[in-house]
């Protein structure tokens, strides 16, 4: 059966590091099933990571939000069945479902296809949806493994990693006049990350205003800080912080121009958030520092020496820790700087 597979629909919405991690496993379906249609359902927000690129046939937009209120919200309704019907009219004799909550296992089943594969221990009884549960042990904690080891069971055959990001032209070009408007040199750069969508996962930002100072006076390099819009005062704060000159870039690149931005950066220093995983997916220079988060399940994959973390690899299968320990405030200033000298040389 596996070998027959034409039409597959991957399902991970989110979050963005998230996706990224994913990015391996639609590479090898792709490889696997070289004549396959397949469809992958994304937020909006999200979905310039996966716009053009190479290996996937087309990008289905899932408005979380927006359909959340479909239970009083007529047109939210309508915009929900209208989903439904999509799923349903395009036969998917494969459904991956990478996000592992009741709304998406939930998604998978209503599209009507036989075969569904998930994780075994999928959050909100999401599990009850597919056909086929897969379990994570300790061969593959990381989840760049866990997903290919899912899309292994579904029958793909070469689960090597690769990481392809595609590429977008006007993004670069405009990325070059930014950093020209500022006399940042294309490829002399560093980028911070001081910002998360979770402030316990942020490393304290007078600490990146050390390291900003570090680099520039070691490395001669430019300093960029970028995040969301709603993460400038953040950067504002850093820059207060820094004695050194920090170009605050947040809120001023889309997707497509993050990614660009990242890629032409002599080093990334990240929490652990969207765009480290962006930058990690790069092959950058980087160092991604992690609190609670399980470095282990999620640091960039093959890369050890990019992690800051106190005992990244000692926390079993866990998301999360409530070690007191292991708080993103006992990375020191000293390991981080440590990293980054060890990945720009």
């Amino acid at each position: 059966m596996a070998n027959k597979f034409k039409n597959i629909l991957i399902i991970k919405p989110s979050s963005l590091g998230d996706i990224v991690l994913a990015l391996p496993a639609l590479s090898a379906l792709r490889r696997s099933f070289p004549d396959a249609k397949i469809s992958w359902l994304v937020r909006p927000e999200f979905a310039a990571l996966l716009k053009n690129h190479p290996h996937l046939t087309e990008i289905i937009p899932f408005d979380r939000k927006f359909l959340g209120k479909a239970w009083y919200n007529p047109l939210a309704f309508g915009a929900l069945l209208s989903l439904i019907n999509k799923l349903r009219q395009s036969k998917f004799d494969l459904v991956i479902d990478l996000q592992g909550l009741f709304r998406t296992a939930s998604l998978g089943w209503l599209s009507g296809c036989a075969n569904r594969y998930g994780m075994a221990k999928a959050a909100e009884f999401a599990h009850i949806f597919y056909t086929h549960k897969i379990t994570q042990d300790n061969g593959c904690t990381h989840l760049v493994d866990y997903y290919l080891k899912i899309i292994k069971a579904a029958g793909a055959s070469d689960v090597s990693v690769e990481f392809v990001l595609p590429q977008d032209s006007a993004a670069a070009e405009s990325v070059g006049k930014l950093l020209g408007g500022r006399n940042i040199k294309q490829g002399n750069y560093a980028v911070l990350v001081p910002g998360s969508a979770h402030s316990d996962k942020c490393w304290p930002v007078e600490r990146f205003a050390a390291i900003a100072s570090k680099i520039s006076s070691q490395f001669g390099l430019s300093v960029i800080a970028t995040g969301t819009a709603s993460e400038k005062d953040t950067v504002e704060k850093l820059k207060a912080a820094a004695n050194v000159p920090i170009e605050n870039f947040a809120g001023l690149t889309n997707l497509s121009e993050l990614i660009a931005l990242l890629k032409g950066a002599k080093a990334v220093i990240s929490n652990d958030t969207g765009p480290g995983h962006i930058a990690a997916a790069l092959g950058r220079p980087l160092v991604l520092i992690f609190g609670r988060s399980n470095p282990a399940r999620v640091a960039p994959y093959g890369r050890s020496n990019c992690i800051a973390a106190v005992e990244p690899f000692g926390r079993g299968l866990k998301a999360d820790s409530a070690n007191p320990g292991h708080d993103i405030k006992e990375v020191t200033i000293d390991e981080v700087y440590r990293k980054v000298r060890e990945q720009i040389s």
